[in-house]
């Protein structure tokens, strides 16, 4: 078994058809048809990924992943939003309340699992349940990653941003650790899609850009005056490097900034 995945679904054949697909890829797979039974099976069973719906009965699914991203126990979980609207804003508000993907119906049930089995991947949810089942122990943890007043610990999912801990969605986070690892390199929207999702051609550049904007509101003092995340115009962003702020993250035990 690979993984716990969560799906909230309304259309009973539909939530079927994604359960037969999962299925096949080895995941667990509960399904529930509203969103107040997806959040007290997120709470009860804490899965790997949740695939969500937007349009649900009792609790829509955007409600749904605003509970999920302000609830700490949850706040990391990758969510894959499905919805039968299609415009750009939809897109961007589904991804600002902290979606990490987003698939507009009708879709292939086999992008669908492409797509759950990335989320998975970059999370490293998959590989920490097979070991943890098969009680083996996890690889060294990573070295925490730092960048004037940031400090992004991949071992243990952690942002924190002047001693304060920040949470992140995962693919904020993927998206930080990618620039926190070259401070002052300059990552083009492609370069950064890349790192994020790989070719896979499904996910645009807005994408990079809403999750900039909501990294901004997370660790700048001032979002409209950003000193850390910055953009270089017609090119694309960088994390600033030589701030002067100090060893501020309070994580790990007294190591040299990166």
């Amino acid at each position: 078994m690979n993984a716990h995945v969560v799906v909230a679904e309304d259309d009973e054949g539909q939530a079927e058809l994604i359960r037969r697909y999962l299925d096949r890829e080895g995941h667990a797979v509960t399904v529930v048809h509203d969103g107040r039974a997806a959040l007290e099976a997120l709470r009860r069973d804490r899965p790997d990924l949740l695939v969500l719906d937007v349009m649900m009965p009792r609790v829509d699914g955007l409600d749904v992943c605003r509970i999920v991203r302000a609830e700490e126990a949850l706040a990391d979980l990758p969510v894959l939003m499905l919805t039968a609207r299609s415009t750009e804003d939809d897109l961007l508000l589904g991804l600002d309340l902290g979606a990490d993907d987003y698939m507009t119906k009708p879709f292939s049930p086999r992008e669908l699992t492409a797509r759950a089995r990335s989320l998975l991947r970059r999370g490293g949810r998959t590989a920490r349940g097979v070991r943890a089942a098969a009680g083996e122990p996890g690889p060294a943890p990573d070295p925490v990653l730092r960048a004037g007043p940031l400090a992004v610990d991949p071992a243990r999912h952690e942002v924190r941003a002047h001693g304060r801990r920040v949470d992140c969605t995962p693919g904020e986070f993927r998206l930080l650790e990618v620039l926190v690892e070259r401070p002052g390199q300059v990552f083009t929207r492609a370069q950064i899609l890349e790192r994020l999702h790989g070719f896979d051609g499904y996910i645009t550049s807005r994408t990079v850009d809403v999750h900039v904007m909501n990294l901004r509101k997370k660790i700048e003092d001032d979002p409209r005056r950003p000193r850390s995340l910055l953009t270089v115009y017609g090119v694309g962003y960088k994390l600033a490097d030589g701030l002067g702020d100090g060893p501020a993250d309070g994580l790990g035990d007294g190591a040299e900034p990166r």
